[in-house]
């Protein structure tokens, strides 16, 4: 495996991390980003910088992509110089971006009338387990593909597992991002509580967190509350596209709804910061 070239596409909180990994255990990685600041940053490390992602995906033999969204991936594999003009045949990509299933599908087929073979690889944690290597990656796909790829796997996360077919990573990533936003406005509308009523966010914190309810996610989170701390480890934002992503799949609940209304509402004042920011909105 390790004679194998890598490519990454998308350098962004993640993807520099999470290419860091297979730079580290001493994989040769070819990246192609939009911005310098970030293809200098790989490079800085070992990386070897692309051009296009035409020139990227001729030279190597698998190929990572972690981006936004699905227009980003419509444009990486689409446009003129995209993925789907290169020679797929043999190759496998890796798509761990959190993106519809739809277009995971589509890029599937398309791979595959190329040659090539394909994954939906999104994962579960945020920037430090990307730089800790403590993901949890969900795959979709054919099982062969998904063993071949699982060494690597193993190299950015704690662990990894085959959910189903092409399409099966990206709407268990959704059900857990549910989850998330759910946890999300949980804490926020129990600590606004807590607070109208003269209890503080450290206090009610220390009860939650050395309880039955404590939780890595309550004691991170919490932290950025207590230090009003809300740069974005995960913006708003993006879980905001993810709810409307898991709407689009037909999640129809009463807490699903109410999340969906509350984070679409906070979208446009508190996009930008970190998730945890719905407790400003509310």
């Amino acid at each position: 495996m390790k004679n194998k070239k890598i490519g990454w596409i998308g350098l962004g909180k993640m993807g520099q991390p999470m290419s860091g990994q297979l730079l580290k255990a001493g994989y040769p990685v070819y990246v192609y980003g939009r911005h310098e600041q970030d293809t200098q940053a790989m490079a800085a490390k070992g990386a070897v910088v692309s051009q296009s992602v035409l020139d990227l995906v001729n030279i190597v033999d698998i190929l990572f992509l972690m981006v936004t969204d699905d227009h980003a991936i419509e444009d990486i594999f689409k446009s003129e110089a995209g993925v789907l003009s290169a020679e797929l045949t043999g190759k496998t990509i890796v798509n761990m971006s959190t993106v519809s299933p739809g277009i995971n599908r589509e890029m599937a087929i398309l791979c595959k009338e190329k040659g090539a073979f394909y994954l939906d690889a999104p994962v579960s944690g945020s920037i430090k387990q990307a730089e800790e290597a403590k993901l949890v990656i969900m795959a979709g796909g054919e099982e062969a593909v998904y063993e071949s790829i699982k060494p690597l796997f193993g190299i950015l996360g704690s662990s990894s597992s085959l959910i189903g077919d092409i399409g099966a990573g990206n709407l268990a990533k959704l059900s857990i991002n549910t989850l998330l936003a759910i946890e999300a406005q949980g804490l926020a509308e129990v600590i606004n509580f807590a607070e109208h009523h003269s209890i503080s966010a450290e206090k009610i914190l220390s009860i939650i967190n050395n309880g039955a309810l404590g939780s890595v996610f309550m004691k991170l989170k919490g932290e950025l509350i207590i230090n009003e701390n809300y740069n974005p480890a995960f913006a708003l934002k993006l879980l905001t596209k993810d709810l409307r992503l898991a709407k689009a799949e037909g999640l129809d609940s009463p807490l699903g709804n109410t999340v969906c209304k509350t984070f679409q509402q906070a979208e446009a004042e508190f996009g930008n910061e970190d998730l945890i920011a719905i407790k400003k909105y509310l």
